[in-house]
């Protein structure tokens, strides 16, 4: 068998080293301590054939068990080195994709209301003044709601109706004898509708006009107004 070194192999841990001069020792037959063999084995004075072939196998093995555990350590190292890089890139990522999801719904947003604020001065805009009417000597059911649907918004047309159903039945000249409440909103004293028009008694755009106005500063809209009406049986 030739001869090779014991450090050609790498034998690097304490623990293989001290096994190599224990065995040294048994071979020889030489009783002195452990550590005088370990530093004759750590200057390369020890050879591989000077150590029985069991004894052999068994610093072989525990040199590869050390370059195992060291590739092992390394390995998981690296692993989690990687697992950390990629939890960061990826949390990077999702940050990036919260923060255009929030700019999108923001965005969105302000799409909507400036949509609806447009819708709303289309709607006005879409009203009609009472005096754009032509004055009539008189007015049927049908003719007064017209002019109700022209005057007042769209989405408000249904409460302020129901109102007008209740107070007059779109009678424009309706006149309550137990008071002075008159006309199509029943304000009393009628005389009130002045202020939307000296024509108030005689043309129902005139009242259309005084009563959304009244709604409008008294509840907030016609709806309002509305739910004020069934709760009291009054506006």
């Amino acid at each position: 068998m030739s001869r090779i070194s014991v450090r050609g192999l790498a034998v690097a841990s304490a623990t293989a080293v001290t096994a190599v001069g224990a065995v040294t020792g048994v071979a020889s037959g030489n009783t002195a301590p452990a550590s005088d063999d370990a530093e004759a084995t750590a200057s390369g004075a020890t050879l591989l054939a000077d150590i029985p072939a069991g004894a052999q196998a068994q610093v072989q093995t525990a040199s590869l068990t050390q370059q195992a555990d060291s590739q092992a350590i390394a390995a998981d190292a690296t692993a989690k080195k990687d697992a950390e890089a990629a939890a960061r890139k990826q949390a990077a990522k999702d940050a990036v994709a919260k923060q255009k999801a929030a700019e999108k719904a923001e965005k969105a947003a302000k799409e909507a209301k400036e949509r609806e604020e447009e819708e709303k001065v289309a709607s006005r805009s879409a009203t009609r003044d009472a005096s754009s009417f032509a004055v009539q000597s008189s007015y049927t059911v049908a003719e007064v709601q017209a002019m109700a649907r022209q005057l007042v918004p769209a989405d408000q047309f249904a409460c302020f109706s129901r109102i007008v159903d209740h107070e007059s039945s779109w009678n424009y000249q309706a006149d309550n004898p137990t008071s002075d409440a008159f006309g199509l909103m029943q304000a009393l004293p009628g005389s009130k509708m002045s202020s939307a028009g000296a024509d108030w008694a005689t043309n129902p755009a005139t009242q259309i006009k005084w009563g959304l106005s009244y709604m409008d500063g008294r509840y907030g809209s016609p709806c309002a107004a509305w739910n004020f009406w069934q709760a009291n049986n009054y506006y």
